[in-house]
C-alpha cells in the first residue's frame, strides 16, 4: 500500500507535533526554515501537508479542522495542491527519473520566489528528500535559505541521512519519531484493522 502524503486528509500520528507547530505559528513564532528529521516512511511528509494546509486554510471556507486534525478536503488550497496550482506552495523533490535534486529545480525555485506574490498569505516551500540535493543545489539553496524574503518559510525533509551541516545549521530542527507501540497505532488506523487480527486470523 502507498500512501501518497499530498492526498493524506487525515493525520495518523505526530499530533503532539503539530500542536506544537501550530501554537508557535498561531504566536508568531515558528520559525521560516524548519527541518523535519526522521526514518523514511513514518509520517513527515504527511505531517508537512497538515501544517501546511493548516496555515494557507485559515481564513478559507472549509478550513483546517484542528480539533480532528484532518484536511477538509472541500478547502481550496486543498484542491489547489492536488492540481499543482497552488501560488502559495512550492513542492521540490527528486524527479522519478533522477537519482538526485538537480541545480535546474533550485533555479526555477529561486525564480518563482522572486516574483510578487499573488496575495498576502505565506508562501511555503517544502523540500522533501533533501539528502538527495547534489553539492551544486545545496549550494544555490543556501543563499536562498540564508536571507528569504518577507513570508516565505521552508519546509525541509530529511530521512536520517547525511546532509552537509550548513544546511542543517540555518533550520530549526525538528527529530520525528514514532516508538513500536505508537507504530503499531498508527498502521491500525491507516488499515482501519488491527494487524495482529490480519496477521493471525
Amino acid at each position: 500500500m502507498k500512501l501518497e502524503p499530498a492526498n493524506q486528509i487525515r493525520l495518523f500520528s505526530h499530533n503532539e507535533q503539530f500542536e506544537n507547530l501550530k501554537n508557535l505559528y498561531s504566536k508568531k513564532k515558528m520559525p521560516n526554515k524548519i527541518l523535519f528529521s526522521g526514518e523514511k516512511g513514518i509520517g513527515k511528509c504527511t505531517l508537512a501537508y497538515h501544517l501546511i494546509n493548516y496555515i494557507l486554510s485559515l481564513d478559507e471556507e472549509n478550513s483546517y479542522d484542528d480539533k480532528n486534525l484532518l484536511i477538509n478536503s472541500e478547502n481550496r488550497s486543498f484542491k489547489l495542491i492536488q492540481n499543482k496550482s497552488n501560488p502559495n506552495f512550492i513542492l521540490i523533490d527528486v524527479s522519478i527519473d533522477k537519482k538526485n535534486i538537480d541545480i535546474d529545480q533550485i533555479r526555477n525555485l529561486i525564480v518563482s520566489l522572486n516574483k510578487s506574490s499573488f496575495n498576502n498569505k505565506p508562501r511555503i516551500v517544502l523540500i522533501d528528500n533533501i539528502e538527495l540535493l547534489n553539492l551544486n543545489s545545496v549550494n544555490a539553496l543556501l543563499k536562498i535559505l540564508e536571507e528569504p524574503n518577507d513570508n516565505i518559510n521552508f519546509i525541509l525533509i530529511n530521512n536520517n541521512k547525511k546532509i552537509l551541516p550548513t544546511s542543517k545549521s540555518r533550520c530549526l530542527d525538528f527529530k520525528i519519531q514514532l516508538n513500536f507501540e505508537q507504530s503499531i497505532d498508527t498502521i491500525n488506523k491507516i488499515l482501519n484493522n488491527n494487524i495482529y487480527d490480519l496477521l493471525n486470523p
